[in-house]
């Protein structure tokens, strides 16, 4: 801001203007400018630090949704493997008990495929107008196949109509002409797909596509062009012995034939599934567990405790030193990691060899007695109890993000505190405006006062000055006389 105030001294008066103006000037806005200039690197500091703080939770929460996912378990309590995964892959939940199981697959679930009779004029070949009807297993879908329709259009319309409910169709071309082929993701017994409706595409899924003798393979046989029906085989169940025990499955999943072992099957062979604790899988999970919950509480702590000098006294208050909110916030959390879970005989962290540093307020952990408690006690299905819960709410991973919620979610706490920090930000940067204009209409009010006066000073110095030389010229003629 250009001082209106002509530097130099006054010519009247011989006084230095500038350096009154100046003085009064500051003196007059010092408290002020004080203030505004205090608060505004408060302000500024807070709103990094809330900025810091939001960053910190959502690492936090990004780890804690992590470790609680349900399709990548991190707390499973019990591990199961297969001893051939190009057989059958496989999970383990907190019901499972320790054990080996032998598998033999017999046969994956299989869907229905079906094709319609050969069309000698190809893809483009012309369907009829109507409607197309698709059922599955007691299960009715209609297709509208517009005028002017192909077999091409045809499959394009199915696919739009259909894709939703696992249903899809193509055209396979061969010597004979083009076929509509359609297929379902729907396994098992009975799930084999009946076309009807339009002319030229009525299908019997529940009847094997026949065939014609080969002429140039003896004894083999090719797709007889006018025939329609499934491709191969009909749908069927998936078909497996457990430990000598025949069980048979609509799909190639099996989630309920051995308690707490879900079983994905991959091709017909024998596979070893062995189930034991989950101790280092487990191990690993509470160490990144104890490692996030550590870095939130170090970040909260770099931005509440103030620096401390030599003296032990502090000396540099850190961005949010003094304000309840983050402590509040720890507190909430904290409250978790001491309330009993659902667990039966695992219901506290210390029973894992997890403790609370009382001076810094981060975790440590004892791995040595986790291992001892999991050796000795079989905590497995407690451990996963304790952490993910036996609801979606009650497990302590579930708790903990629900503890940093309210400060964490859009229009939550620390929002809150950020537009009202804001809002602090442009009153002060308003109260800045008015403190400038009011020294810019002082100087300029001081310096006219004080060149008024060195003026009037000059003036009544002419004024003198002519005095005296009228009476020295009064006492010069008098001494000639």
């Amino acid at each position: 801001m250009a001082s209106p105030i002509t530097p130099g001294l006054g010519l009247g008066s011989g006084i230095d203007i500038n350096s009154i103006v100046t003085a009064l000037v500051n003196s007059d806005k010092s408290a002020k400018q004080t203030q505004i200039t205090t608060q505004t690197t408060i302000n500024t500091s807070k709103i990094s630090g809330i900025g810091t703080l939001k960053s910190a939770l959502a690492a936090y929460q990004a780890a804690m949704n992590k470790l609680n996912s349900a399709t990548s378990p991190a707390f499973s309590g019990f591990a199961a493997t297969s001893s051939a995964p190009t057989v059958l892959t496989t999970t383990s939940d907190n019901t499972a008990v320790n054990g080996t199981y032998t598998i033999k697959v017999d046969n994956l679930a299989t869907g229905s495929k079906v094709a319609s009779a050969s069309f000698a004029g190809g893809a483009s070949s012309a369907i009829p107008t109507g409607t197309l009807n698709i059922s599955q297993n007691g299960t009715a879908y209609s297709v509208a196949i517009p005028s002017g329709a192909t077999l091409q259009s045809t499959r394009d319309a199915i696919n739009t109509t259909l894709g939703a409910q696992g249903i899809s169709a193509n055209i396979v071309t061969d010597s004979n002409g083009s076929r509509l082929v359609i297929g379902s993701t729907t396994t098992g017994k009975g799930t084999d797909l009946i076309v009807s409706g339009i002319a030229g595409l009525e299908i019997d899924g529940s009847q094997i596509m026949g065939t014609i003798p080969d002429p140039a393979n003896p004894g083999a046989t090719l797709p007889d062009p006018n025939s329609a029906g499934t491709i191969g085989a009909l749908a069927a169940d998936a078909s497996l012995t457990i430990d000598g025990l025949a069980v048979t499955s609509k799909t190639n999943t099996v989630n309920s034939s051995v308690s707490g072992l879900s079983m994905t099957l991959v091709a017909a062979g024998t596979s070893t599934v062995t189930v034991a604790t989950n101790t280092t899988g487990l191990q690993t999970s509470i160490q990144s567990f104890v490692d996030a919950y550590n870095t939130l509480v170090r970040t909260v702590n770099s931005l509440t405790q103030a620096t401390v000098g030599a003296d032990g006294k502090p000396t540099v208050s850190a961005a949010m030193t003094g304000d309840a909110m983050p402590r509040s916030l720890i507190a909430d959390i904290r409250k978790e990691l001491t309330t009993p879970g659902p667990g039966g005989q695992l219901s506290v962290l210390a029973q894992l060899g997890i403790t609370t540093d009382q001076k810094a307020g981060t975790l440590n952990f004892d791995s040595a007695k986790f291992t001892k408690a999991m050796t000795s006690k079989s905590l497995g299905g407690e451990v996963q109890t304790l952490f993910t819960g036996t609801n979606s709410t009650n497990g302590l991973l579930a708790r903990m993000s629900a503890a940093i919620k309210p400060y964490s979610q859009t229009g939550g706490i620390l929002d809150q505190r950020t537009t009202s920090l804001n809002k602090q930000k442009s009153e002060l940067s308003d109260q800045q405006m008015a403190l400038d204009l009011r020294v810019t209409s002082l100087t300029a009010s001081l310096t006219a006062k004080y060149n008024a006066m060195d003026l009037l000073v000059g003036q009544m110095k002419a004024t003198a000055t002519n005095i005296t030389s009228f009476f020295d010229s009064l006492n010069a003629q008098a001494s000639k006389s």
